[in-house]
Protein backbone atom coordinates (compact mmCIF):
# COMPACT_ATOMS: atom_id res chain seq x y z
CA UNK A 1 0.00 0.00 0.00
CA UNK A 2 1.22 3.08 -0.78
CA UNK A 3 0.51 6.76 0.40
CA UNK A 4 -1.90 7.57 -2.48
CA UNK A 5 -3.91 4.75 -1.81
CA UNK A 6 -4.48 6.90 1.75
CA UNK A 7 -5.29 10.12 0.22
CA UNK A 8 -7.67 8.78 -1.90
CA UNK A 9 -9.51 7.50 0.83
CA UNK A 10 -9.04 10.36 3.15
CA UNK A 11 -9.81 12.76 0.46
CA UNK A 12 -7.55 16.34 -0.27
CA UNK A 13 -8.92 18.56 2.12
CA UNK A 14 -5.72 21.03 3.23
CA UNK A 15 -5.62 23.52 5.73
CA UNK A 16 -3.05 26.09 5.28
CA UNK A 17 -1.60 28.97 6.97
CA UNK A 18 1.22 31.69 6.69
CA UNK A 19 3.75 32.16 8.80
CA UNK A 20 3.43 35.60 9.57
CA UNK A 21 0.22 34.95 10.56
CA UNK A 22 -0.62 35.01 14.67
CA UNK A 23 -0.43 31.86 16.74
CA UNK A 24 -4.46 32.70 17.96
CA UNK A 25 -5.10 32.80 14.44
CA UNK A 26 -3.61 29.27 13.90
CA UNK A 27 -5.23 28.02 17.14
CA UNK A 28 -8.68 29.46 15.81
CA UNK A 29 -8.50 27.73 12.76
CA UNK A 30 -7.39 24.20 14.55
CA UNK A 31 -9.75 24.47 16.68
CA UNK A 32 -13.32 25.53 14.25
CA UNK A 33 -11.99 22.55 11.81
CA UNK A 34 -11.25 19.95 14.61
CA UNK A 35 -7.63 19.38 13.53
CA UNK A 36 -4.69 18.58 14.80
CA UNK A 37 -2.05 20.19 12.52
CA UNK A 38 -1.68 23.05 9.90
CA UNK A 39 0.60 23.24 7.04
CA UNK A 40 2.53 26.34 6.80
CA UNK A 41 2.71 27.71 3.45
CA UNK A 42 4.67 30.98 1.82
CA UNK A 43 4.24 32.07 -1.03
CA UNK A 44 3.10 29.02 -2.68
CA UNK A 45 5.72 26.58 -0.99
CA UNK A 46 5.94 24.71 2.07
CA UNK A 47 8.32 26.21 5.08
CA UNK A 48 6.93 24.58 7.94
CA UNK A 49 4.28 22.41 9.75
CA UNK A 50 2.22 23.61 13.15
CA UNK A 51 0.98 20.78 15.49
CA UNK A 52 -0.72 21.17 18.53
CA UNK A 53 2.58 19.62 19.98
CA UNK A 54 4.66 23.19 18.62
CA UNK A 55 1.63 24.92 19.81
CA UNK A 56 1.75 23.83 23.97
CA UNK A 57 5.76 24.50 23.61
CA UNK A 58 5.63 27.94 22.58
CA UNK A 59 2.82 28.11 25.03
CA UNK A 60 4.94 27.06 27.65
CA UNK A 61 8.15 29.31 26.44
CA UNK A 62 6.03 32.01 27.00
CA UNK A 63 4.39 30.74 30.87
CA UNK A 64 0.93 30.07 29.63
CA UNK A 65 -0.03 32.18 26.83
CA UNK A 66 -0.15 32.52 23.16
CA UNK A 67 0.52 36.57 23.19
CA UNK A 68 1.04 37.68 19.65
CA UNK A 69 3.46 35.31 18.49
CA UNK A 70 3.45 34.40 15.02
CA UNK A 71 3.14 30.93 13.76
CA UNK A 72 6.96 31.25 12.51
CA UNK A 73 8.24 31.21 16.31
CA UNK A 74 6.17 28.24 16.89
CA UNK A 75 6.34 26.33 13.81
CA UNK A 76 8.52 23.08 13.14
CA UNK A 77 10.77 24.51 9.89
CA UNK A 78 12.00 21.14 8.38
CA UNK A 79 9.02 18.67 9.18
CA UNK A 80 9.49 15.55 7.00
CA UNK A 81 7.86 14.75 4.03
CA UNK A 82 6.94 11.98 2.14
CA UNK A 83 5.81 11.10 -1.83
CA UNK A 84 2.68 9.91 -2.98
CA UNK A 85 4.32 6.78 -3.86
CA UNK A 86 6.16 6.06 -0.87
CA UNK A 87 5.24 2.36 0.68
CA UNK A 88 3.02 2.79 3.85
CA UNK A 89 5.48 0.70 6.28
CA UNK A 90 8.15 3.40 5.55
CA UNK A 91 6.17 6.05 6.49
CA UNK A 92 5.02 4.24 9.37
CA UNK A 93 8.71 3.83 10.22
CA UNK A 94 9.83 7.69 9.83
CA UNK A 95 6.88 8.15 12.11
CA UNK A 96 7.72 6.52 14.83
CA UNK A 97 11.45 7.33 14.51
CA UNK A 98 10.72 11.35 14.59
CA UNK A 99 7.95 10.80 16.87
CA UNK A 100 5.37 12.52 14.00
CA UNK A 101 1.39 12.48 14.14
CA UNK A 102 1.87 14.32 10.79
CA UNK A 103 3.59 14.11 7.24
CA UNK A 104 3.02 16.27 4.35
CA UNK A 105 2.70 14.65 1.24
CA UNK A 106 4.92 16.61 -1.35
CA UNK A 107 4.89 15.50 -5.29
CA UNK A 108 7.29 18.05 -7.40
CA UNK A 109 7.55 20.93 -4.92
CA UNK A 110 3.86 20.30 -4.44
CA UNK A 111 1.86 20.19 -1.20
CA UNK A 112 -0.17 17.05 -2.16
CA UNK A 113 -1.84 16.50 1.01
CA UNK A 114 -1.46 15.80 4.90
CA UNK A 115 -1.46 12.09 6.32
CA UNK A 116 -1.64 11.91 10.12
CA UNK A 117 -0.65 8.62 12.25
CA UNK A 118 -4.17 7.91 12.77
CA UNK A 119 -4.69 7.62 8.77
CA UNK A 120 -1.35 5.08 8.77
CA UNK A 121 -2.65 3.04 11.63
CA UNK A 122 -6.56 2.40 9.92
CA UNK A 123 -4.87 1.42 6.58
CA UNK A 124 -2.68 -1.26 8.42
CA UNK A 125 -5.74 -2.34 10.33
CA UNK A 126 -8.04 -2.28 7.47
CA UNK A 127 -5.09 -4.32 5.37
CA UNK A 128 -4.91 -6.50 8.06
CA UNK A 129 -8.24 -7.28 8.52
CA UNK A 130 -8.80 -8.02 4.21
CA UNK A 131 -5.62 -10.69 4.87
CA UNK A 132 -7.72 -12.52 7.82
CA UNK A 133 -10.81 -12.74 6.06
CA UNK A 134 -9.13 -14.30 3.12
CA UNK A 135 -7.05 -16.60 4.83
CA UNK A 136 -9.79 -17.40 7.13
CA UNK A 137 -12.09 -17.73 3.98
CA UNK A 138 -8.92 -20.24 2.43
CA UNK A 139 -8.52 -22.51 5.80
CA UNK A 140 -12.46 -22.64 5.60
CA UNK A 141 -12.33 -23.99 1.75
CA UNK A 142 -9.68 -26.22 2.68
CA UNK A 143 -9.84 -29.47 1.00
CA UNK A 144 -10.73 -32.42 2.61
CA UNK A 145 -8.44 -35.01 0.59
CA UNK A 146 -5.64 -33.05 0.67
CA UNK A 147 -2.55 -34.45 2.43
CA UNK A 148 -2.33 -31.42 5.15
CA UNK A 149 -5.88 -31.48 6.04
CA UNK A 150 -4.93 -33.65 9.22
CA UNK A 151 -3.59 -30.13 10.60
CA UNK A 152 -6.55 -28.08 10.37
Amino acid sequence: MKVSDILRVKGNTLYTISPEDPLAVALDLMSEKDIGSLVVMEQGKLVGMLTFREVIQQVVKNKGSVGDTRVRAAMDSAPHTCAMDTELDEVRRLMLERHARYTPVMEKHMLMGVISFYDVAKAVVEAQDFENKLLKAYIRDWPEDSPDSRFV
